[in-house]
């Protein structure tokens, strides 16, 4: 019964309309801040390597690489597979788009993240739930949104997380019991997360750039291997994203549909999952963080996301299904089903025998690193409704949510892919019907924010956040912080204010 509800709350959540609205909300950010994911990628990796941790919240980097481990899970391979699989090679095309548009809300939403920070048990922690209640003052809405993440990553997210897992394993033909592969999870995710947020920022800096780095270098590799496939490679990709084919001329829509979906569900912009990582950073500016987190969306879909289209598409190992769900417009690889399987036979084409240990190796770490994200995004937002509890319950907080996303893993890994998604994409469906429109109207605070940055690099200044400098009110931690941490950057700015004899309010008007 749970399965059919969720399967129809799929359908309903992810109708066109959603579609529309990512990419509106996206579109919308971009123009206002005038593009900065085009304008600002030497900031946006200038920033990851800035700054350093502190006691109350970890580094720029390890906040990146904790989003990124977010944002780099089985979408990236299960996820991909998945679009070819039902929506064809035009729908790669659509998830560079979704990434491309996303990237403005992914600074917006991690930003803000940053701005209405709060420091619980002396860490930093926000969000969403965080930003909606002090930054649009709205409440409600605000609890709304935390009671949706905390369902969405504690309970439907883990779902094909550990299910992706579980299926490559499969794959190996060792006929290991799905249950211990749960066991195994189970006992992994515990022993990582029992250490806290810095233990998984330090787990996280480390795991997640060498499997993200090894995993393209293959796929480069696959790519060179196949370079006489390439060019008809990449026209067949637009000549489908733009209904040129005929081929896939029955299935434009569902390649749309599902180039959105998935591009959506693998880099999280949007939905506000990363914003949860960027507010834990130690940062002396909001807007560096989100040009950090705005480029992890293109190191996921841009970079990981493309590695798997190219392996799978350069050496044909993939089949696409009729709309009727039972024919196959495509069938290259009779009887395996869409998601691992084609990048284990892709990469077999180059090296006989090495798909499946590669890929089962490489799901495992990008599934669990996905886990390890989901227990701090749902910390944030068990600590955000206990907010009135005291510190002795809040201590208790993180460890429940460890322990659901733990065992959900444990029971998620015998479910079937299919089902797995459908729970996963309702989480997700849900949290960014709440969080596009609450972006959207507070697109002004975002475009202040990089107005801001902007005004004090142009300065040749090191930004700092001052809160009254640009009408922010409900921000009393960054006086603390800056006071504390960043009084020389206050100093230098007000010092090259008083040269210019121009306000701020004035020169970013």
């Amino acid at each position: 019964m749970l399965d059919s509800l969720a399967s129809t709350l799929n359908g309903f959540l992810w109708a066109p309309a959603l579609v529309y609205l990512a990419l509106g909300v996206g579109i919308f950010l971009s123009i206002g801040m005038k593009f900065p994911q085009f304008r600002l990628i030497k900031d946006m990796v200038h920033q990851l390597v800035r700054g350093g941790s502190s006691e109350n919240g970890v580094s720029s980097f390890q906040g990146f690489a904790m989003a990124l481990g977010g944002r780099v899970g089985t979408g990236n391979i299960a996820g991909v597979a998945s679009a070819i699989g039902t929506g064809g090679p035009g729908a790669v095309f659509w998830m560079w788009i979704i990434a491309l548009v996303s990237a403005g809300s992914a600074f917006s939403e991690s930003a803000l993240a940053q701005v209405y920070k709060r420091k619980v048990l002396n860490q930093y922690r926000g969000g969403p739930a965080y930003y909606i209640e002090k930054g649009l003052k709205a409440k409600p809405l605000a609890i709304i949104f935390a009671c949706a993440t905390i369902l969405a990553m504690t309970i439907t997210g883990p779902t094909v997380q550990a299910n992706a897992i579980s299926t490559a394993f499969k794959g190996l033909n060792l006929n290991i019991n799905p249950l211990v592969v749960g066991i195994v999870i189970f006992v992994l995710f515990l022993l990582v997360t029992i250490g806290g947020l810095k233990r998984i920022g330090s787990f996280a800096s480390y795991v997640v750039p060498i499997m993200a780095i090894v995993y393209i270098v293959l796929a480069i590799i696959i790519l060179v291997a196949n370079a006489k496939q390439i060019g008809p490679m990449f026209a067949l990709i637009f000549r489908s994203a733009f209904n040129q084919e005929a081929l896939f001329g029955g299935i434009f829509g569902q390649c749309v549909m599902m180039g959105v979906k998935r591009g959506i569900y693998s880099n999280e912009a949007g939905w506000g999952s990363g914003a949860h990582a960027a507010a834990t950073a130690e940062v002396s500016h909001p807007a560096k963080q989100g040009l950090a987190q705005a480029f992890s969306v293109y190191v996921d879909t841009l970079m990981v996301c493309t590695a798997t289209a190219l392996m799978i598409l350069s050496t044909g190992c993939y089949n696409v299904l009729a709309l009727d769900g039972k024919n196959f417009i495509v069938e290259n690889l009779p009887g395996v089903e869409a998601g691992p399987g084609y990048v284990q036979r892709a990469i077999d084409t180059l090296i006989p025998g090495f798909g499946a240990p590669f890929i089962t190796i490489a799901i495992f770490f990008f599934a669990f690193t996905t886990l390890l994200s989901f227990a701090v995004y749902a910390d944030a937002n068990i600590q955000y409704i206990m907010n009135a509890v005291s510190d002795k319950a809040k201590k208790y907080a993180y460890f429940i949510g460890v322990i659901i996303i733990a065992t959900l893993s444990l029971f998620a890994s015998m479910k079937d892919m299919t089902t797995a998604w459908n729970y996963a994409d309702v989480g997700v469906g849900i949290m960014c019907w709440l969080n596009l429109p609450v972006l959207a109207l507070m697109a002004p605070k975002s475009f202040r924010l990089l107005k801001d940055y902007e005004y004090q690099k142009h300065l040749g200044l090191d930004p700092v956040f001052i809160p009254e400098d640009i009408g922010f009110d409900n921000c009393e931690l960054w006086d603390e912080i800056v006071e504390e941490k960043y009084s020389d950057l206050k100093a230098a700015k007000k010092a090259a204010e008083s040269k210019t004899g121009v306000t701020e309010a004035e020169a970013i008007k």
